[in-house]
C-alpha cells in the first residue's frame, strides 16, 4: 500500500525511538520509581524525546500525549498517543519483552498506529491506517478468522488485577471452553493475533498509550478489539477484549457477561 504522510512519520518516529532503545539496551542504567509506582529511566525520557521531535517536526499543529513528557496542544483535531517503552520492566532487565507504541488519534477516532519491538526475534514492527490494512515487517498480515470458542487459542494479560473484576468468574468459563490458554502479554500477544496466530485476548490493567496503535493493526488486520463491556477505546480505557471474528468476539463477550 501507499504510505500517507502520516504513517511514514509514525515510522521514521518509531525508528528513530529505536536508535535510543539500542543505544542504552544492555547498560544496567539507573531506575526511577514514578508516583504510579511504575519504573521509568532515561532511555523511557530520551525515547520519547525523540519520537516527539520527529513528529512535531512534520505535524508542528498537531496534539501529544506520551507516557513521559504529558500532554501538549490538547485541542488539536489530531493527536498521537506515544509510549515510547512498553515495558520498561523488561527494558531493564535485559529481555526483549518491550515495544515502542504510536498512535494517531483524529477527534476521538484512533487512524493509525505503529507497534515497534527492537529487540524481539530480531525486530519486529508491525502497523496498520485505518482502510490500509496491517502489515509485519511489511509483509500484509490478516487474523485467523476462527469463530468458535472451543476452536480458539486464548491469551490473558494482568490476571491478577482480572481477577479482582466483575468478569472474572466468565473469564474462568471461558478458560474451560478454548482450545488452549497462553500469557504472552505485552505487544506480542497483539502482533499473534493480528497475523492469524491467536485467535483471543482478554487483558485487565491497561493504559490507552499502551493499546491505541495495536488497537488499530488488529482491526485493520480484520479482528474486534473493544473494552471488557463492548466499550469503545477512549483515553481512559482499562482492558481488552479482542477477538478474531465478530462471532468468536460475541462468544466471549457473552461468556464474560454471563
Amino acid at each position: 500500500m501507499q504510505q500517507s504522510a502520516f504513517l511514514k512519520t509514525a515510522i521514521e518516529a518509531a525508528k528513530a525511538g529505536e536508535a535510543v532503545i539500542r543505544h542504552y539496551y544492555e547498560k544496567n542504567i539507573q531506575v526511577q520509581i514514578k508516583d504510579d509506582l511504575t519504573p521509568v529511566t532515561v532511555a523511557d525520557v530520551e525515547t520519547e524525546q525523540a519520537i516527539k521531535a520527529v513528529i512535531q517536526k512534520a505535524f508542528p499543529g498537531h496534539g501529544f500525549y506520551g507516557e513521559e513528557t504529558g500532554k501538549s496542544n490538547p485541542d488539536a483535531e489530531y493527536t498521537w498517543l506515544v509510549d515510547p517503552i512498553d515495558g520498561t520492566k523488561a527494558f531493564v532487565r535485559q529481555y526483549p519483552m518491550f515495544s515502542t507504541q504510536i498512535a494517531l488519534m483524529k477527534g476521538d477516532e484512533l487512524i493509525l498506529g505503529v507497534s515497534n519491538a527492537p529487540m524481539f526475534n530480531g525486530g519486529e514492527m508491525a502497523w496498520a491506517e485505518q482502510g490500509g490494512g496491517a502489515f509485519l515487517n511489511g509483509q500484509p498480515i490478516r487474523v485467523s478468522g476462527i469463530e468458535a470458542l472451543n476452536q480458539a487459542a486464548l491469551s490473558a494479560g494482568n490476571i491478577k488485577s482480572l481477577a479482582q473484576s466483575a468478569q472474572w468468574a466468565g473469564f474462568g468459563k471461558i478458560c474451560q471452553t478454548v482450545n488452549r490458554t497462553r500469557g504472552y502479554g505485552d505487544f506480542l500477544h497483539y502482533h499473534l493475533l493480528a497475523s492469524g496466530r491467536i485467535d483471543l485476548i482478554i487483558e485487565s490493567d491497561v493504559n490507552i498509550l499502551d493499546i491505541a496503535a495495536l488497537a488499530v493493526i488488529v482491526r485493520e488486520a480484520g479482528g474486534v478489539f473493544t473494552d471488557l463491556t463492548g466499550g469503545r477505546l477512549t483515553l481512559d480505557t482499562r482492558n481488552v477484549l479482542a477477538a478474531a471474528s465478530p462471532a468468536l468476539y460475541a462468544e466471549a463477550k457473552a461468556m464474560l457477561e454471563g
